[in-house]
């Protein structure tokens, strides 16, 4: 082979312009698998007037949920009623933080995640403790702390001892 980078390149491009074709072109009904067919019900009388985008984005959410484990499941169902309770504007709000998270280099937003995951395991008094007095920093401060956290969340403290 001659040109190997030139040939990779072009195989590259020609399956990312087939994924955009596939998702420009609508799914028909009968077509979905009958797992499919059940879990999409709700949605089909309207189905066939769904842009083709919305189409595979439903049968991607679909196939996803099938291969969730029953935790994952629960807390995709927690998520969901979360959400249908949200204002238009708290939802839209939602979706401003999820684009600026999604634009944060990897190791950032592996830090995060540990330290919503540390601060999920904490009793609720002192998460209600804390989110308090994030509440009353300035937004200026609140900046600065997250761009000054340790790479580890810390590590949580035994209970003490009662004293007598």
């Amino acid at each position: 082979m001659k040109h190997p980078i030139r040939i990779a390149f072009l195989l590259c491009l020609c399956l990312a312009l087939g994924r955009a074709v596939a998702e420009e072109t609508a799914i028909a009904w009968d077509d979905l698998a009958p797992a499919e067919q059940r879990l999409l019900e709700a949605a089909r009388e309207k189905w066939d007037s769904f842009p083709p985008e919305k189409q595979h984005r439903l049968l991607t959410g679909i196939r996803r949920w099938e291969d969730m484990s029953p935790e994952q499941r629960a807390r995709a169902r927690k998520n969901l009623e979360r959400w249908k309770k949200m204002t238009p504007e708290e939802r839209e709000q939602f979706r401003k933080r999820l684009r600026k998270f999604k634009k944060l280099p990897p190791e950032q937003r592996r830090k995060l995640r540990r330290y919503r995951e540390w601060f999920k395991e904490l009793p609720p008094e002192r998460r209600r403790e804390l989110r308090k007095r994030w509440k009353r920093l300035s937004p200026e401060e609140r900046r600065r702390r997250l761009e000054h956290l340790p790479p580890r969340p810390p590590r949580p403290h035994p209970p003490r001892p009662e004293r007598d």
